[in-house]
């Protein structure tokens, strides 16, 4: 194994160490979150602990970056590394510096995100964020699968990272709205994001298999894979 398929093999380490964890733990926490609140809300006195609300809060943020940060990481090999394998720096010198402009935006908005305590900022800092990340994802030298985007390991990851951005937006919100309006929208779509993120495990999984070391690509993709042939070696 080489450097560059050490590198190739950081997107989907750091997701299964990381942030599959945290899933598990942003969603006991939840959990945990509504049935102590249902259980006020009733009149009974709760058994657990006041405390998870913020947990959740909490580990959820660290979620939502650890997700925006693998999605980003997971972009950012294949598009370098074409780039660096084409000369595209010569060729395209516009493009490849719009690129790395546009990696830092997001990073920059994202990380702003955080910190807006208004509405208007905190919508702005959002947009720019999801901006950047499709207009990342939609690189040439990214790989969609588009003709079977239902069942894409891209697709699924940059709506679960949309959405990840979405719920950091929206946490002050939902705090304020006492017809818990926005309490309801975050529930169902965070439902949905976990649904993208088992779906991510096996489109993952998937994909590991289809991707070759470096030394093996000049061979493996030689194959017809619509067929499932390969070229016999003399």
């Amino acid at each position: 194994m080489e450097v560059q398929d050490i590198f190739a093999l950081l997107h989907p380490a750091i997701a299964i160490i990381v942030v599959f964890p945290l899933i598990g733990i942003v969603s006991n926490r939840a959990l945990l979150t509504r049935q102590r609140r249902l259980q006020v809300a009733n009149g009974q006195k709760s058994k657990i602990a006041p405390v998870v609300g913020s947990e959740h809060v909490a580990i959820g943020n660290w979620l939502s970056g650890a997700v925006v940060g693998v999605t980003l990481l997971g972009m950012a090999y294949p598009i370098f590394s074409k780039i660096l394998s084409n000369n595209s720096l010569t060729k395209e010198p516009f493009r490849v510096f719009f690129i790395i402009a546009i990696f830092l935006l997001t990073i920059a908005s994202f990380a702003l995100v955080f910190k807006a305590k208004g509405k208007l900022g905190r919508g702005i800092f959002a947009s720019f964020t999801g901006m950047g990340l499709i207009i990342l994802g939609f690189q040439p030298e990214i790989f969609r699968r588009d003709n079977e985007w239902f069942i894409s390991h891209f697709y699924y990851g940059i709506i679960a990272a949309l959405l990840m951005v979405f719920s950091v937006a929206i946490v002050q919100d939902i705090y304020q709205d006492r017809q818990n309006r926005w309490r309801t929208v975050h529930i169902i779509l965070n439902c949905f994001a976990l649904l993208l993120f088992i779906g991510q495990g096996i489109t993952g999984a998937r994909d590991l298999l289809e991707i070759p070391l470096h030394w093996q690509q000049q061979y493996i993709y030689k194959c017809d894979f619509t067929n499932k042939t390969c070229p016999q070696l003399k």
